[in-house]
């Protein structure tokens, strides 16, 4: 906050505002201190006599552009007319804007692939396949295949919606992890051994016969296991392992079965539960890792859509996971096969 005197000197500045324009500002005048035309413009039609006025500003600064909403109101006083400046910060509104542009964008993308296909193979259907049976066939799995993609699209959204709204609630069941990996291995056991791929669950011996209890939502924690186990099959590859190993340590500890740390800062403290995903499929790039939980962020999105995926499943995972007041880490090295280990605060 700043306050400009009648003479249009700069008479007192918060700490705030000797923050964002520096302590020289102090005894200057505002022209020569603040130089956004557009400010300046509103600050002199206070000063001639209106009462208040806002101004949007933008400042270059080393994390990028920052858009500041400023108000100017005039203080009167024994006759004399000075000015209050107050600076609000709003670059949030401006990026939360930006990806609900970005998210309507890629839904709109995302469903409109689909139903081209699907509009294209009815008026095939209607007109030069009208007597072919074989062709028509061929269309309706076609058209079948489009509709379960824009189906899984939609559950997914409406999911991540769900669970989105949910975000402040931390569960307060107690559920036991072992329980749930072993309810996520016997459903995907078919599909495993459909593709020859061993899935094997592995406990650490302190839990073979104690639950693993954490506080949590049991049907978000299925679709958490089951999400990460299923791309583990997928981009693992067929014929090759995929290993869920559950542990028990320290956040702040060693754990005795990785030969180290679980990991480092921001993880939950005390003693904590891990479950690790291991596939030994082709890895990923280093420079995709920061972006896997970004809504509709695809390494390969043609395999993606081939295998069936919407791009969503990662990003349900993260929201999930910091529901529960967990950490997802991922490990991955091209040709050495991918971890996504989650971290939970123990019962």
């Amino acid at each position: 906050m700043l306050h400009i005197g009648a003479d249009g000197v700069i008479t007192c500045a918060n700490g705030a505002a000797v923050a964002l324009l520096g302590d020289w500002i102090a005894g200057r005048s505002y022209d020569a201190a603040l130089r956004q035309p557009a400010l300046l413009d509103r600050i002199e039609a206070v000063l001639q006599g209106a009462m208040s006025a806002e101004a949007l500003i933008e400042r270059s600064e080393r994390a990028g552009e920052t858009q500041y909403k400023v108000r100017i109101s005039a203080v009167q006083a024994s006759g004399v007319r000075t000015l209050l400046l107050h600076f609000t910060d709003i670059t949030h509104l401006g990026e939360a804007e930006e990806m609900r542009r970005d998210f309507v964008a890629n839904v709109s993308h995302e469903l409109r692939t689909p139903l081209t296909s699907v509009m294209g193979f009815i008026e095939t259907l209607r007109g030069p396949a009208r007597n072919d049976p074989e062709a028509q066939e061929r269309f309706l799995g076609i058209m079948e295949a489009e509709a379960q993609r824009m189906n899984r699209l939609i559950a997914d959204l409406l999911s991540l919606s769900r669970v989105e709204a949910e975000a402040r609630v931390r569960p307060s069941e107690h559920v036991d992890l072992g329980a749930i990996l072993g309810a996520v291995v016997d459903a995907l056991h078919p599909r495993a051994d459909e593709a020859g791929n061993p899935l094997i669950l592995i406990r650490d011996d302190s839990l073979k016969d104690h639950p693993a209890l954490i506080r949590g939502d049991r049907d978000q924690l299925m679709q958490v296991f089951l999400n990460l186990t299923e791309n583990a099959l997928k981009y693992g590859g067929p014929g090759r392992e995929v290993t869920l190993v559950l542990s028990r340590g320290s956040g702040g500890g060693a754990d005795g079965r990785l030969g180290g740390k679980l990991g480092g800062g921001g993880l939950p403290k005390g003693e904590v539960l891990r479950v690790d995903v291991i596939d030994r499929g082709g890895g990923i790039a280093s420079q995709h890792l920061p972006r896997l939980t970004e809504r509709f962020y695809r390494i390969d999105s043609h395999r993606s859509r081939e295998l069936g995926g919407t791009g969503l499943g990662l990003a349900i995972v993260k929201h999930i996971v910091n529901r529960h007041r967990g950490r997802l880490r991922i490990a991955s090295e091209e040709g050495q096969g991918s971890t996504f280990s989650v971290i939970f605060p123990a019962i």
